[in-house]
């Protein structure tokens, strides 16, 4: 297929230079679409149906049945499209509608299939098929083996997709339709993650020319997030997927400043939209004088009563503060061309803009509805006492306002520096200004995280789209993390999201997501726990540091037996994770190098020779490994700026693990753990 993709001769079907560049670059697209993934096989499964699915609308549409039933009722199921050289299907793109068997059917409702096929394959090589004779009523329903292995396979590199493994509660959500936002409240392991991607590449498929126009994007928690899963979609045919951070999406001014806690809390309130819109429409002042047009030797005057209705009108309106100034200097020349009219003379459009562009005109405009500048706006709230107090009374009290203010108010924009939560005021502002341009889809991993204005900033880009929201309220680290997916979803501007639950946990072992749950009533009381279908318990151990000796008698850093544990760890197959307190990483850094072992940051690439990733805790969210040292738990906790997102913070390290987990301590563990 990639063959005759690259063999196609586009020199004589281009009209033109600019046809033949978009064409080229189409076909660019096409054959990295097709290109051979090493170790990836291109199917994974079979499905041999009852009844061929289709036959009779194939038979109308080429008039004969070149082949025996049979035939079309055997189908290969794999990763994308696959026909030979005469264009018939060898391989079914598992987003078809007839590929849904695969992830749904079931000895209850086997959808008219007669067997259902997984194979297994082991570094691209076929080892191991299974059936199922879902028809079959002496059969028994079994779990799947090659299921449990390709859960389980050891991770190295990048996350992988999940096409062969989706379970049917899954399956589901991937298939909603476009026009429908949806939430899923996912624990750890659950899959939630796998489950956004691939309804992004479901809707892709479905939705392939509407998507095209409109555009798709992936929005992380941070780059080693976005590294890690940048791969996925790719694996799967689809490479028009943009991904950004939030920070990306706001990105209007460089940010080189940081708020403490107490300041984010009320920027990242979103009280603060109704405050910037306030400060934004003090801007507009009622006319007190009337506008006088001189066209020739004629003169035209509108008075300042017509002038001010003419602003309440367009206040009233609603529309955006940009938009509307833009509006005004035509309302202007309509009311004098109404007059002209009246007067005997026959005005046409180039009379009407031709009076919009008068200096006198012009001049009214910027004395009624002047041009605002969205960063200088945020820079006046945060600088001027007085204009913040006018705009965000009955909003703020005096204490909020206090926290917000700048200490030393900068001259410019450019000097100023700019936080994370002052560039989502400025993208705030931005869109009262002008209308933020909207996405088709728009997916939001770790979405807990967000403030409500962070929230309203994702909102803007999939306004006229829909949305994925996938997260896990146990998981919430921020001062401002999200109480509820309702609340949510409402800053969100997507109120009818449908609110799904994952509870079947497929990453983390039994043995390590019981442990980490007793966490859960002091962190998210309301959730059900993930409750794991491995076979496999894991490899699961809590040891006492023989550091605790070192850090009694001052001889010691406290990082003790962390690398011999790494190394442990390292001699199974699969990659590996020391997660720590970001406070301790310098020193577990320089305790693994002085061991002689290698390791990566987070977002570099693993290799088979260099298989340990340190990750500070802050970074750990998201990312997954077959196995995890996690260090002195309590200064996982201690690192935060309170005790119950220490223990959200804890929660999140302790569920990173696929096989296994060695809990390293000096300092007693936290009493929530005890219980």
């Amino acid at each position: 297929m990639r063959e005759d993709v690259e063999a196609l001769d586009i020199r004589d079907v281009t009209a033109n230079w600019v046809n033949a560049q978009i064409l080229e670059r189409q076909i660019g697209d096409r054959i990295k679409a097709l290109a051979d993934l090493s170790g990836t096989p291109l199917f994974f499964g079979r499905l041999d149906y009852l009844h061929a699915p289709g036959l009779e609308e194939a038979e109308g549409a080429r008039g004969e049945r070149p082949q025996p039933e049979a035939a079309y009722r055997t189908l290969h199921i794999g990763r994308r499209h696959v026909h030979d050289a005469d264009g018939d299907p060898m391989v079914i793109d598992w987003r078809a509608p007839v590929s849904q068997p695969f992830y749904r059917a079931s000895k209850k409702d086997p959808m008219d299939i007669a067997l259902r096929r997984r194979f297994g394959y082991t570094g691209g090589d076929l080892t191991a098929y299974e059936d199922e004779h879902l028809s079959d009523p002496a059969e028994a329903a079994v779990t799947s083996r090659l299921l449990q292995q390709e859960i389980e396979r050891p991770r190295v590199g990048p996350m992988r997709d999940i096409v062969a493994t989706i379970q049917p509660e899954q399956d589901e959500i991937v298939r909603s339709g476009l026009s429908d936002s949806v939430c899923v409240q996912g624990g750890p392991g659950t899959g939630k993650t796998a489950v956004g991607l691939h309804r992004v590449a479901y809707l892709l498929y479905a939705h392939r020319e509407r998507l095209a126009r409109t555009g798709t994007l992936v929005v992380g928690p941070n780059r080693s997030f976005l590294h890690y899963i940048e791969q996925v979609l790719p694996a799967l045919g689809e490479l028009a997927v943009g991904q950004a951070t939030v920070d990306d999406l706001v990105a209007h001014v460089e940010v080189r400043g940081t708020d403490d806690a107490r300041a984010a809390l009320v920027k990242g309130d979103a009280r603060m939209a109704e405050v910037l819109r306030r400060a934004l429409y003090a801007h507009v002042t009622p006319p007190t004088e009337p506008v006088v047009v001189v066209r020739g030797s004629r003169r035209w005057r509108v008075p300042a009563y017509e002038l001010d209705e003419l602003v309440r009108q367009l206040l009233d309106r609603g529309i955006r503060y940009g938009a509307a100034r833009e509006a005004l200097p035509q309302r202007i020349a309509h009311a004098v061309l109404v007059q002209m009219e009246q007067a005997g003379e026959a005005p046409d459009d180039r009379v009407q803009d031709a009076v919009a562009r008068n200096s006198a005109v012009k001049a009214a405009v910027k004395a009624v509805w002047p041009a605002v500048d969205p960063a200088k706006l945020v820079l006046r709230l945060l600088a001027d006492p007085e204009f913040l107090a006018e705009h965000a009374a009955g909003l703020l009290d005096e204490d909020e306002r206090k926290a917000i203010l700048r200490s030393k108010p900068a001259r410019s924009v450019k000097s100023a520096k700019w936080s994370a939560a002052d560039a989502v005021l400025i993208d705030e502002a931005t869109d009262l200004i002008r209308r933020t341009h909207s996405l088709g889809h728009v997916v939001l991993d770790e979405a807990q995280d967000l403030s409500p204005m962070q929230y309203r900033a994702v909102g803007r880009r999939c306004t006229t789209g829909s949305a994925t929201v996938l997260g896990d309220l146990a998981q919430g680290t921020t001062p401002w993390a999200t109480r509820s997916w309702e609340e949510a979803l409402g800053h969100l501007g997507k109120r009818d999201a449908v609110v799904e639950e994952l509870t079947a946990g497929f990453r983390v072992p039994t043995d390590v997501i019981e442990y980490a749950s007793r966490l859960l009533p002091h962190i998210a009381p309301g959730l059900t726990p993930v409750a794991s279908i491995r076979d496999n318990p894991g490899f699961f151990s809590i040891r006492p540091s023989t550091a605790e000796a070192e850090a009694a008698d001052g001889t010691g850093d406290g990082t003790g037996d962390v690398p011999a544990a790494c190394r442990e760890l390292l001699a199974h197959e699969g990659s590996v994770g020391l997660i720590a307190a970001d406070a301790r990483i310098s020193e577990l850094a320089r305790a693994l190098s002085e061991a002689g072992l290698g390791y990566v940051a987070p977002g570099e690439e693993t290799t088979y020779d260099t298989r340990l990733t340190l990750v500070p805790a802050s970074l750990a969210k998201g990312l997954e490994y077959d196995y995890v040292v996690l260090d002195e738990p309590r200064a996982v906790v201690d690192g935060e700026p309170d005790e119950r997102t220490g223990l959200r913070r804890l929660y999140v390290a302790l569920t990173r693990a696929v096989s296994g987990l060695i809990v390293t301590h000096a300092a007693p563990l936290p009493e929530q753990l005890l219980v």
